[in-house]
């Protein structure tokens, strides 16, 4: 007999939802005990029934006031490094930004950021080999992300709504920051010249991103040229996923607002 069939919890929440304790369930039906408490919070979940739970209101369904400046920096980092999961219609889906160890402060703006934009939903960190997940767990995650779809995000087209073309507008240089502290980096190159018969070596700080998506790099090229920034595209070999930025003004523009990872 299949323990874990329909007919076997259909039965146990009969019981249960006619008061039947967890353990003389599991008991009467030889299910484990853990199983017969997850049914049961399943089921009061999806009745609305569950002590203390409530659903948290969203900006694009409920009208809730939404941190702007904020979002538009958590937007930077989703299109760059993050994605939402969901593992089953059961589960609630999850934003997950990774962030390497290296750079505790960029997970602390990233978390700061999630629990501004969904001040009432469950932020947590997921450490990782090298990194760490950064996840917020939401169910309107497709409203306020509606570029999340199936495949890899350079392999469809990423465009943002009116809504969120206005926030980035609004606030450039949160969008770039996300950007960057995702999919970017500062960098100190150098080079070398020859000054009256000697050669000597010059360094000069430089901005990178580098993205497989046409529509990404588009989105922040066209930022970039919002707020003054000059760039260029840098390929590597016949590839021309980097968008580099050098000029001194520029850089300096970037240092201001931006900055290096830390």
């Amino acid at each position: 007999m299949n323990f874990h069939g329909t007919e076997v919890r259909q039965k146990a929440l009969t019981l249960l939802r006619g008061g039947t304790p967890n353990a003389e369930v599991a008991r009467r039906l030889n299910v484990p005990f853990g199983t017969v408490g997850y049914w049961k919070h399943q089921d009061r979940a999806k009745r609305g029934a569950c002590p203390g739970k409530h659903d948290p209101k969203c900006p694009r369904c409920d009208d809730r006031d939404l941190d702007d400046p904020a979002y538009s920096y958590l937007l930077g980092l989703y299109l760059g490094d993050g994605h939402i999961s969901h593992y089953s219609e059961h589960r609630v889906p999850n934003l997950m930004i990774t962030c390497t160890q290296s750079w505790p402060g960029l997970m602390n703006e990233c978390e700061e950021a999630m629990r501004t934009v969904f001040p009432d939903n469950s932020v947590c960190r997921v450490r990782r080999t090298g990194c760490s997940n950064v996840k917020v767990y939401s169910k309107h995650l497709h409203c306020m992300f509606p570029q999340h779809g199936p495949g890899k995000k350079h392999e469809r087209t990423i465009t943002l709504e009116p809504w969120q073309q206005e926030i980035v507008d609004t606030h450039p240089w949160g969008f770039i920051r996300g950007l960057i502290h995702s999919d970017g980096c500062r960098i100190t190159n150098w080079t070398t010249r020859l000054v009256a018969g000697e050669r000597k070596r010059y360094e000069y700080p430089r901005y990178f991103f580098s993205n497989k998506s046409d529509d990404i790099r588009q989105l922040l090229t066209d930022t970039l040229d919002l707020v003054g920034v000059e760039w260029t595209t840098l390929a590597r070999g016949s590839d021309p996923f980097n968008i580099s930025i050098a000029r001194k003004a520029s850089v300096a523009l970037m240092d201001t607002h931006v900055g290096p990872k830390h």
